[in-house]
């Protein structure tokens, strides 16, 4: 599995809330749907809501989260 980070938003009554997800995935699809699924789980927003800015891939050293790097296999934590 590959780390990767989302960025996104989803509407609120009162504006918009960002968020910025570390996700462990095979691929960058695998990693959308895993963070529709986490918002959606987690805030009750449908997925036609949650607007995604950016999916980008990081290094294993720049994964703050420590089950992602769990998953990931670095050995530091």
């Amino acid at each position: 599995m590959k780390p990767y980070i989302v960025e996104g938003y989803y509407p609120l009554p009162g504006g918009r809330q960002n968020f910025r997800k570390e996700v462990a995935a095979e691929n960058e699809d695998e990693a959308l749907e895993k963070v529709y699924s986490l918002i959606g789980s987690n805030h009750k927003v449908k997925r036609r809501f949650i607007r995604i800015l950016s999916v980008r891939e990081i290094t294993p050293d720049e994964v703050r989260n420590p089950l992602v790097r769990f998953l990931v296999g670095d050995k530091k934590s």
